[in-house]
């Protein structure tokens, strides 16, 4: 009960307070109303233009979206024709590039062709420098370019005006015996050269990579070098030529002699050489006989006939007489001993006489028949024997071939 009435003290003191604060607070809440009333209107205004910019800026990203849709369907359009178009590119710079490494490859091929001509051509020895002009286009790491090509055509040129060129020059080369000398050198195209110093003529070759022309080991013949001497004076238009490039000239180093050519022939040759050389005492001896056989002949008939034209019988005898053994004699002597014969019987003796020289006649020609038939089986069997030898040596060095 106590309590009861202290807190009804309590409130009773403090209603007249808690009434002002609530009308404070009325009006506050009123101000505060009004506030955001105005606030929300203002909110309205603004949502209301900001929609209104929203949708004016809606219309304008809407058209500008369908502005950019066009633009890249041009945009791709003009892709795929510029994808074709980089597809064709690079085709035709692949066929270019190709183009031009096959032109490159036969520049150089060309070039490597040239190169060869210009080692194995003797002008080189007067021009040497050419040959720096040929390499750099075999470098495979550098394009040939225009002015490759025409260092080419030039050299082309320049060795088919040499080609066509007759020079007579003085300048060095190598003797035989290794010494670099000095002496006019004749050039007749591209075909011989030859040299003159010092009383010595003969020709020259040139070794490809030397850059040097070098005498032959061996002189040509007394009347080549007698023709190359009076050429180089002017004294003849006539001179020794070698189309060959050398290879020709070249066998005057390699003459062999006639024994090692007999070397060269084997055991065969021996019994050829044998069989020749019987054959040629048969045919000296009967050469010789048969000549002496027919000048007899002339003379013993021409005597015989004249003392037979005038019945001198006995000379007739005596001259036969001294052709003793002769064949003309011996016929003659039959001939004479019948001649008081009937004709028949007298051709008949003749005949029979005529028929016993045959033999002396035709002495050692049988033996000639066989030899002749023998020597050319026995070249035969050399060439053979020969061959089969060189196939033996070709098995033994020619390489394995893998199965």
């Amino acid at each position: 009960m106590r309590y009861a009435l202290i807190l009804m003290g309590i409130f009773l003191f403090t209603l007249p307070a808690y009434a002002q604060d609530m009308r404070e607070a009325t009006i506050k809440a009123k101000t505060d109303r009004d506030a955001a009333l105005a606030e929300a209107e203002e909110s309205a205004k603004r949502i209301t233009g900001n929609r209104t910019s929203l949708e004016n800026e809606i219309s304008r990203i809407t058209s500008e979206v369908k502005g950019l849709k066009a633009d890249i369907k041009a945009m791709s359009s003009k892709l795929e024709n510029l994808r074709k178009k980089k597809a064709e590119l690079v085709q035709q710079q692949s066929g270019d590039e190709m183009d031009m490494r096959e032109l490159a490859g036969t520049v150089r091929v060309v070039a490597r062709d040239l190169e060869g001509v210009l080692e194995q051509s003797f002008f080189t020895a007067r021009f040497p420098e050419r040959l720096n002009d040929v390499r750099p286009v075999l470098n495979k790491e550098r394009f040939p370019g225009l002015d490759d090509m025409k260092a080419l055509t030039d050299l082309l040129l320049k060795e088919m005006s040499l080609s066509g060129e007759v020079v007579l020059r003085w300048d060095s080369f190598v003797d035989h015996s290794g010494t670099i000398r000095e002496g006019n050198i004749l050039t007749i195209g591209k075909f011989t050269a030859a040299y003159e110093a010092g009383g010595d003529t003969g020709f020259l070759n040139f070794p490809p990579g030397s850059h040097q022309l070098f005498a032959l080991s061996a002189l040509p013949s007394r009347s080549e070098r007698k023709n190359l001497s009076k050429y180089m004076k002017g004294e003849t238009e006539d001179v020794t030529l070698d189309f060959s490039g050398g290879a020709a000239l070249r066998q005057i180093t390699h003459r062999p002699t006639l024994f090692e050519r007999i070397k060269q022939g084997g055991p065969i040759v021996w019994p050829i050489m044998a069989i020749g050389f019987f054959a040629l005492l048969i045919v000296i001896e009967r050469t010789l006989f048969l000549a002496r056989v027919h000048k007899n002949t002339d003379l013993i008939m021409g005597k015989v006939n004249e003392h037979a034209s005038e019945g001198r019988w006995r000379e007739c005898e005596t001259i036969v007489s001294t052709g003793q053994g002769q064949p003309c004699s011996n016929v003659l002597r039959c001939g004479l001993d019948a001649r008081k014969e009937d004709r028949e019987s007298l051709e008949s003796i003749l005949q029979e006489g005529v028929l016993k020289e045959v033999p002396q006649l035709e002495r050692y020609l049988p033996v000639l028949n066989i030899l002749a038939a023998i020597a050319p089986l026995l070249g035969l069997l050399g060439t053979v024997t020969g061959m089969i030898s060189t196939f033996h040596v070709i098995t033994l060095t020619a390489p394995e071939i893998p199965a």
